[in-house]
């Protein structure tokens, strides 16, 4: 299993990673991590082989060049990804690729894989790797398409739009993922965006959803209700829709409130903007530190109610998290939200995209009728403990690649005759 970035504080690829290599070491497979850093924690019995990185992507000139060593500045790779960062290219994914290709024959002659599946990286390596007669299979989330079409919807001057580009490695990814052996992604709402993206016609992309770490993520009775709403996430992503949150608390009755767990809340950042823009200071409690995990999944038995105001999600952790910790999710009808969440209003309530609005009814209703509210809890963890397990995602994923292996035998045995 590949994955660029590992750490599961580096977002859902991290969790992805750790979870999935878990469920297949427990199910008897031989399963090696091959990733980037920050790198993962795994399971004990769990190879780690890493391919790093000078991380110098974001950070000044002066900075990369005191602590990176002066040889491996020169070093090919490192000096492309310092060059073409400074342009705002994001290198990561190219270089990762790049970098496990050149390792390639050294790891294939010692361990035999039989198939690789990489965590959308999806990078001109994998090609290469491919070509040594190994199938690739990779899980494609969310196109980052999705990201740049956000961007541009905040700010859509040709300055933006050209930075946004060249930040996102879509050429690559376009070209790349056609070409692999098989695509999976995690919800419907992904599958479609796949083939719009990509032009990978749906029937030729598997959905596999999601885990949830209901022994991790449960209620925690012994936490004092401290706020009515709870949002937990990247706020400055775009595709979060924490303004539609924010706009929606100002239509609110003064005695609801919230609070926001973000630990990279800039100073000047959008967050503090649209409060001070909304007159809702004192209503909204902005938690800017980092969480042990375990402190954060403590956090969502502090609210009442979860809200996940996002315009798309490729599956939704923040929803599958908060539901297995016993809460009611309002959440609008984007992107994978109501595969997660449910139609039925049993687990939450679903409302339309940027919609302040009906955002404000929907929680509004909820919190009107405690017993109802602590009963959709109940129903949502339930849902997650029946719907979303890593299990059944580790055993789905396998007859993927079995599947994979077996038209690249057929395809080695027709080139022999």
């Amino acid at each position: 299993m590949l994955t660029y970035r590992g750490n599961m504080y580096c977002g859902g690829q991290g969790i992805y990673t750790a979870y999935l290599a878990r469920e297949w070491k427990r199910a008897g497979h031989d399963v090696h991590v091959i990733a980037g850093p920050p790198l993962p924690s795994l399971d004990p019995g769990i190879p780690l082989h890493e391919i790093p990185n000078a991380n110098v992507f974001g950070f000044p000139m002066p900075e990369v060049i005191r602590k990176t060593p002066v040889r491996r500045l020169f070093d090919p790779l490192t000096f492309w990804e310092l060059g073409v960062s400074r342009f705002g290219v994001f290198p990561e994914m190219q270089t990762f690729g790049a970098r496990l290709l050149l390792r390639w024959r050294a790891l294939q002659a010692k361990h035999r894989f039989d198939v690789v599946f990489d965590n959308q990286c999806l990078s001109w390596g994998l090609l290469g790797i491919q070509a040594t007669g190994v199938p690739v299979v990779s899980v494609i989330h969310h196109p980052l398409h999705l990201d740049r079409e956000a961007d541009f919807a905040i700010d859509p001057t040709f300055v933006k739009r050209v930075k946004r580009s060249l930040y996102f490695p879509l050429f690559m990814q376009q070209q790349v993922a056609p070409r692999l052996a098989r695509i999976v992604t995690v919800s419907e709402a992904s599958r479609a965006e796949i083939e719009r993206c990509f032009g990978i016609p749906e029937k030729n992309v598997d959905v596999v959803y999601n885990g949830t770490d209901t022994e991790l993520f449960r209620p925690r009775p012994d936490q004092r209700i401290e706020t009515d709403l709870l949002f937990v996430g990247r706020t400055e992503d775009r595709k979060k829709g924490i303004g539609t949150l924010l706009q929606a608390m100002a239509l609110l009755p003064e005695h609801v409130t919230l609070k926001i767990v973000d630990g990279r809340i800039p100073d000047h950042g959008l967050v503090p903007t649209l409060i001070r823009k909304y007159g809702i200071e004192k209503r909204v409690v902005l938690e800017r530190r980092w969480f042990e995990l375990e402190d954060l999944i403590a956090q969502y038995s502090t609210a009442r109610i979860a809200v996940v105001p996002s315009h798309f999600e490729g599956f939704g952790f923040p929803a599958s998290e908060a539901m297995a910790c016993g809460l009611p999710v309002i959440a609008n009808a984007a992107g994978a939200l109501p595969e997660v969440v449910g139609t039925d209003g049993h687990a939450g309530r679903l409302v339309p995209t940027r919609d302040p609005q009906a955002m404000a009814a929907a929680i509004a209703d909820v919190l009107s009728d405690p017993t109802r509210c602590a009963q959709m809890g109940r129903n949502a963890r339930a849902r997650v403990e029946n719907v979303f397990r890593w299990s059944d995602a580790a055993a789905r994923l396998v007859g993927v690649f079995e599947e994979a292996i077996r038209a690249a035998h057929g395809r080695s045995r027709t080139a022999r005759g």
